[in-house]
């Protein structure tokens, strides 16, 4: 079966959000690897955006990864507020999915409060401090 690892694009601020999500979900880096670990002279890095990440990898629960890297300037800005995708987080209790909704929305503007669904299941929606939009739920069993 295929599994789904959500990758975002940040604007310089990637080891800051993942630091961020992993203070929420906890777990460690599997891997982190900067602009200047890649640069050779065929692929010179500027000097401002040697700090920056290439790719980031925290895992949550045991089949996600949450990947993230900075855009490099010369490649323009991503626009997170644009973005319209949103992570959806299934948690197995509404104290989990209470908890992550608390530390993941903290600093954002919640959209949707956690509650009852009209499908159903316990959910919230909010957009977080970076501009990522997600989803929290929890679905009892039937």
């Amino acid at each position: 079966m295929a599994t789904l690892h959500p990758w975002i694009n940040f604007n310089g601020n990637a080891e800051e959000a993942l630091t961020f999500y992993q203070s929420v979900f906890g777990g460690e880096f599997t891997k982190l690897v900067r602009f200047k670990d890649i640069a050779t002279a065929e692929f010179p890095i500027p000097e401002k955006e040697a700090e920056k990440i290439m790719y980031i990898t925290l895992p949550i629960g045991n089949n996600t990864i949450l990947i993230a890297n900075d855009v490099p300037e010369a490649m323009g800005r991503v626009n997170e507020r644009e973005n319209r995708s949103k992570i959806l987080v299934t948690t197995e209790s509404k104290e989990e999915a209470d908890k992550l909704f608390s530390g993941l929305s903290a600093g954002g503007e919640v959209e949707g409060a956690m509650g009852d669904s009209p499908w159903g299941s316990y959910a919230g929606m909010f957009r977080d401090k970076y501009g990522i939009e997600w989803i929290i739920e929890y679905s009892p069993a039937k």
